[in-house]
């Protein structure tokens, strides 16, 4: 038993680190993962890195080229378009279910902070205080819903939002648009108004998308 949950353990510590690390770009696409080096990098046996590397097969974030090669994926504007697909399906019917479901002062309190974080933007750290309050935001969603179905298929997206994110060029303009769009969101939900939370849900990814392709187009340039 203890080896299982060792083993466990070290598969998970793997599956962190490789995940953040093609998150954060410092594994790029098109990286060969080769099992031996990347074990000896992890400090973790064999058996772990299979099974943190058939974690991220799952989440579509590398893919095995064959038995002993994996590589990371790459993400192009093709696949940006098809995950906010299944992105405005998912986040448009938990915005429903949550506005029924969900508590309507939380939902409340955090309208009034994404209002406060309109005016932080520019500050030392605003940008990932905003990036962490959506992230609050996204699981007082989830826990509103309550569908582990749903809430499995989200995680799934957002692992892969984050790469989209990292390619996007910074846009001040597009932050406060976005932070002004979540405000909405939360109001709706604190309402219970099920169809403006979908409404606003479908306006704001609308116009993330936009925006992140106009930004890749732009450093293609």
């Amino acid at each position: 038993m203890s080896t299982t949950v060792e083993r466990t353990r070290a598969s998970d510590r793997a599956y962190a680190t490789l995940l953040e690390e093609i998150q954060s770009g410092a594994l790029a696409p098109g990286t060969v993962l080769a099992e031996v080096e990347q074990a000896a990098r992890l400090g973790v046996s064999r058996t772990p890195l299979r099974e943190a590397l058939q974690q991220l097969s799952a989440d579509g974030l590398v893919e095995q080229q064959s038995p002993r090669v994996t590589v990371v994926t790459g993400i192009d504007a093709d696949d940006i378009r098809s995950l906010f697909e299944i992105r405005r399906a998912l986040e448009e019917s938990a915005a429903r279910l949550a506005a029924e479901r969900g508590d309507a002062a939380l939902f409340g309190a955090l309208a009034s902070e994404f209002a406060a974080t309109g005016a932080s933007l520019d500050a030392a750290t605003g940008r990932e205080d905003y990036y962490a309050l959506i992230a609050r935001f996204d699981a007082a969603v989830d826990a509103a819903v309550d569908n582990d179905y749903i809430s499995a298929a989200l995680r799934t997206v957002r692992t892969h939002l984050v790469r989209v994110r990292r390619m996007a060029r910074d846009n001040r303009e597009r932050l406060a648009a976005s932070v002004a769009e979540h405000r909405l969101i939360a109001e709706a939900l604190a309402e219970r108004d099920g169809d403006l939370a979908a409404h606003a849900t479908h306006v704001h990814l609308r116009n993330a998308l936009t925006s992140i392709l106009d930004s890749i187009r732009e450093g293609q340039s």
